[in-house]
């Protein structure tokens, strides 16, 4: 058994930050539909969708 201690960070030390975003409701319906099929929560799909999105944009 190990000895080492039991690390416990802070909310938000993570590199995540708490914002606030408008979001249409039909946009909304359809991630929480999306997050139900694929048992990801709302944050994680969110996340995952704005990441592709960063990497994958193409400015002209």
């Amino acid at each position: 058994m190990s000895n080492e201690p039991l690390v416990i960070r802070r909310r938000g030390e993570d590199g995540s930050k708490i914002i606030t975003v408008r979001i249409k409701e039909d946009i909304l319906a359809a991630l929480d539909k999306i997050a139900a099929e694929s048992n990801y929560s709302r944050n994680e799909l969110i996340n995952t969708i704005l990441r592709y999105g960063v990497e994958n944009l193409e400015i002209k």
